[in-house]
């Protein structure tokens, strides 16, 4: 196992140029320790408590010493006094070694219930969230999370059953973007080892670790395929994890070929673009034309959310001697419809699904392209568009007037965690400078918007106002007047339009 974790580092140090630049920062960290400059980065490590984020941090002390290393713990108050005692364990190895560690709660039941997700997705907005704001604040070079070959396994076999296509049969990456902020890096330097290697480490350098009681629970989907399918693939390939680790990788390596074959093939028209989030044109006689036209069909409209039953009926629409045109399909973001000689894709003004509509308070709030919390600072993708969210400190050379592309709101009025998401008939705002409420689509007639910039434009809304049609902002255009910065303000979150 440790040759394994010292070739995954190996490559990764290669790929991100870590721990070998001197340090950046040296200040007191929010708990009151020092942070001394180490002549190297610091990885932020994820730590649970459990054997594998305690095998990882027993691995990277020794690889590179306590200054090189901080410890991360989120307490997600889910399992009562196990939870606490997570906790403890992880406090008290920082404490024996040396080494900085960051602590934080979470009323993760709460913020799933405000936000309308998963209590997974909730526990995932908030750590990585976190995570984000503690690489800002400190100056972290990566966070580290200790994926193994089983977790990726488990991924691998979580994504046939949604169809995530051949993208999600690569599983995860050594290295890759943190959730929500796209300029730091996310590392797993225990992809390679098994589970059984994991606690056969653990057991022979005597590393204290605490065992989730839910994990024997097969109330996840994970789990589930944990306890339930893996023992039954284990009694027909014992080495089954390695051999799906394997063909993974071979996955990604065709996945990258077949991106490359369909971008070649496509490249032709420049009005087939696969990913552009504006109108999309498809004529129809050159892709008919190639022998897999099938697949570069599914390849152009997978990023527009078409699923399988859609794509499934365009495909047989096209295969048969029907006429074609005058045709509508409809994805939650985009409509298709067919004319003579080509296909058109245009994003959707609205939604017409009440049941989907976030001013129905009945229906539950869904994390994606539609809706999106922030949970702190980072770097955030909605609606084909990406912001930077900072909260700064206000100084006197800060002007109270708006940039171009830029918002920037009293951050004792617009408090995290708030939301983005897609502009809904009916929202409302009292623009800045103003007494009297505005419609939003009346702001789009000013701006003499068509259907595609409507469909891309941001909104921002207060999470315990989100439900309903008031909104801040419209990133990154226009705010409500409620949010504007004055000479008493103190701090300030600024928003900006990253092209």
């Amino acid at each position: 196992m440790q040759r394994h974790f010292a070739q995954a580092m190996e490559r990764i140090e290669g790929l991100i140029s870590i721990w070998s630049a001197p340090c950046a920062v040296s200040h007191t960290a929010s708990d009151g320790l020092t942070v001394p400059g180490s002549g190297r980065s610091r990885a932020l490590l994820a730590v649970s408590g459990g054997v594998d984020s305690m095998c990882m941090a027993d691995l990277f002390l020794r690889k590179y010493g306590s200054d090189a290393i901080a410890l991360a713990h989120c307490n997600f108050h889910l399992r009562g006094e196990e939870s606490d005692g997570d906790e403890a364990l992880v406090r008290a190895w920082a404490d024996e070694h040396g080494v900085i560690c960051h602590v934080t709660d979470f009323d993760t039941e709460e913020y799933a219930r405000e936000h309308g997700v998963s209590i997974e997705m909730a526990a995932r907005d908030l750590r990585y969230g976190w995570f984000a704001r503690l690489c800002r604040e400190h100056g972290y070079a990566a966070v580290a999370v200790a994926h193994n070959a089983n977790d990726n396994a488990e991924t691998l076999i979580l994504n046939l059953l949604r169809g995530t296509g051949m993208k999600g049969l690569g599983g995860m990456s050594l290295i890759s973007d943190l959730p929500y902020a796209a300029d730091l890096k996310l590392i797993r330097p225990l992809l390679e080892c098994t589970r059984k290697m994991i606690e056969g480490y653990a057991f022979v350098n005597k590393v204290a670790y605490r065992e989730d009681s839910t994990n024997a629970l097969s109330d996840y989907k994970r789990n589930r395929i944990r306890n339930e399918v893996f023992p039954v693939f284990e009694k027909i390939n014992p080495s089954f994890i390695r051999t799906l680790n394997r063909e993974m990788g071979y996955f990604c390596e065709a996945s990258e070929i077949v991106k490359d074959y369909c971008s070649s093939v496509i490249s032709g028209s420049q009005s087939v673009i696969p990913g552009s989030t504006g109108n999309l044109s498809i004529p129809t006689a050159p892709l008919l034309s190639h022998p897999h036209w099938r697949y570069l069909l599914y390849y152009i409209l997978e990023p527009y959310g078409f699923n399988h039953p859609v794509l499934a009926s365009i495909e047989d629409l096209l295969a048969s001697d029907r006429t074609v045109s005058g045709k509508r399909f409809e994805s939650d973001t985009h409509v298709l419809m067919t004319g003579r000689g080509e296909l058109t894709i245009i994003p959707r003004e609205e939604n017409p699904d009440p049941s989907r509509h976030l001013s129905d308070t009945r229906a539950p709030l869904t994390h994606g392209d539609d809706f999106m919390p922030v949970p702190g600072p980072g770097t955030y993708h909605i609606c084909g568009r990406r912001f930077r969210v900072e909260e700064l400190e206000r100084t006197k050379n800060m002007p109270l007037k708006q940039p171009e592309g830029v918002l920037q709101f009293d951050a004792d009025r617009l408090r995290f965690p708030f939301a983005l998401r897609r502009w809904r008939q009916g929202d409302w705002f009292v623009p800045f400078g103003m007494k009297g409420k505005k419609k939003v689509s009346d702001l789009f007639a000013d701006l003499k918007y068509d259907a595609f910039e409507k469909s891309s434009a941001v909104m921002l809304a207060d999470c315990a106002g989100a439900m309903e049609n008031r909104v801040a902002a419209v990133l990154c255009v226009r705010m409500d007047d409620k949010y504007k910065i004055n000479d008493a303000t103190g701090r300030v979150i600024r928003i900006t339009e990253m092209k």
